[in-house]
């Protein structure tokens, strides 16, 4: 596939290509960009803005609800392509194309709720006699740097919100799965003005530095490593930044708790896009008066998964994004097992498969739950009652979001209280998220809030008009 900059397909004689993690085979070659690609989609999106501002938010709106209808015709195919570059099953796949049409839905429904407010000046000293109100006004140009774990639906989540408050965007998406988005952007660029939306494509971080810090840009949304996201926000400057850097996220279990609700957290959220998950449940703190019939639940639920072709759909586990993350994931259990802890179920790689593992005595110190392991490993934490669980639970760099399963609501809202993360449910895993809600974390999970409404207010800056009626 080619990069799209100004409504024109663009080449190059610099390709990558894309590999399908599950076969090994290349689906197709996208081009390299360079500075002077970058550049000429930077001068495109600054030349659409225009365009853009013109156009009122009725006709933004019915253009986005044009491409919902689009893309809820090709449903399929795009979740097969989906599938095809990132190696998730085909139903997880399809959920995701679903909730990228929701994303998309909701936009072109916000593009019509973009309000100002009236502002009381003669609340303040001498300000009797004024009329003031705020207006909501485009950044200008929105740069979406996109990972490769859901593709669509993030990359979605960026540049539909971007394009429903009158920004036009630069993408750069991930270079593992650049394919389903530049069909999407395909879509998009069917119902606008050329340059509204542009993507360039390639590895490394020269473009991504080049679009960071370019006066040109005007904000940057980012989702990926936080050693990345830190070097973003070291190099933007001035710029409007959201910064989406991951989680560690971690699931209380309280000895009140109903296990099989427990249980069924764990499997949807541990091992769903085979642990590449943000938000995914990363630790599992239990606590020890229910640990062994909770291991003993988890590991039966977790034999019952089905790892095999992705595109088969009774697969339930598919393969990681690449050989090399399946073998990161399988050196990091190995270390923890060295270290101690012990594997109930699972443990083994072949390729970029690793099998959904269930690892116990675990213990906080060890990298497995220090560092964000992303991929399908279920590590418990014993601890000695709620104080113990609640310190373990916070005892991380990251914020993101927390499950809390108990059946004792003193406690829940003690842990909703005291625990450092961006969302915390209760009796519901981490792993959940609805394209409407305020999603972002605290400490290192990064800055600003994605959710469509909270997207449009990172992606727009406030006027204020005065008229002086006296």
């Amino acid at each position: 596939m080619d990069m799209l900059i100004g409504g024109k397909h663009i080449s190059g004689e610099d390709l990558e290509e894309v590999i399908n993690p599950y076969t090994g085979e290349v689906i197709d070659t996208v081009p390299i960009a360079h500075l002077q690609t970058a550049q000429l989609a930077i001068d495109e999106a600054n030349n659409a803005k225009s365009k853009l501002t013109e156009m009122s938010a009725f006709k933004v709106s019915n253009k986005l609800f044009n491409v919902v209808g689009k893309l809820e015709e090709r449903r399929e195919e795009f979740a097969e392509l989906l599938t095809l570059e990132v190696g998730k099953p085909i139903n997880e796949a399809l959920v995701e194309i679903d909730r990228s049409i929701e994303t998309l839905r909701l936009s072109a429904e916000e593009a019509k709720r973009i309000y100002g407010e009236s502002v009381p000046l003669d609340a303040g000293l001498n300000g009797k006699g004024f009329f003031a109100f705020t207006q909501k006004l485009p950044l200008g140009v929105v740069a979406a740097i996109t990972p490769f774990n859901y593709p669509l639906n993030l990359t979605i989540h960026k540049i539909a919100p971007a394009i429903a408050c009158k920004n036009t965007v630069i993408v750069k998406p991930p270079t593992e799965a650049p394919l389903t988005v530049i069909k999407f952007c395909e879509l998009l660029n069917e119902e606008f003005p050329d340059g509204v939306v542009n993507v360039i494509t390639g590895y490394g971080s020269e473009v991504g530095d080049y679009l960071v810090t370019s006066p040109e840009v005007n904000k940057i949304s980012f989702t990926g490593s936080v050693t990345t996201g830190m070097m973003i926000s070291q190099k933007a400057g001035m710029k409007n930044v959201t910064l989406e850097l991951g989680g560690n996220d971690p699931m209380v279990v309280l000895k009140d708790a109903d296990i099989d609700k427990a249980v069924k957290g764990v499997i949807n959220g541990a091992f769903l896009n085979a642990g590449q998950v943000c938000m995914g449940v990363k630790r599992i703190i239990v606590e020890d008066e229910i640990a062994d019939e909770f291991a003993d639940r988890l590991v039966a639920a977790t034999e019952k998964l089905v790892m095999g072709n992705p595109m088969d759909s009774k697969t339930t586990l598919g393969t990681l994004i690449s050989e090399n993350a399946a073998r990161q994931v399988e050196e990091t259990v190995n270390n923890a097992v060295e270290a101690g802890a012990k594997i109930l179920t699972g443990g083994n790689r072949n390729g970029a498969f690793y099998e959904a593992t269930v690892i116990d005595n675990v213990t906080p110190e060890m990298d497995l739950v220090v560092r964000e392991t992303f991929g399908p490993v279920a590590p418990i934490i014993r601890v000695n009652g709620l104080d113990e669980a609640i310190e373990v639970a916070n005892d991380t760099e990251y914020g993101l979001q927390a499950g809390v399963f108990t059946s004792d609501y003193a406690s829940a809202m003690r842990c909703a209280q005291e625990i450092e993360a961006g969302t915390v449910f209760i009796n519901k895993q981490s792993t959940f998220r609805t394209d409407n809600m305020p999603f972002g974390g605290f400490k290192n999970s990064g800055v600003g809030k994605e959710g469509i409404k909270y997207a449009v207010e990172e992606m727009t800056k406030t006027k204020l008009i005065g008229l002086n009626l006296r």
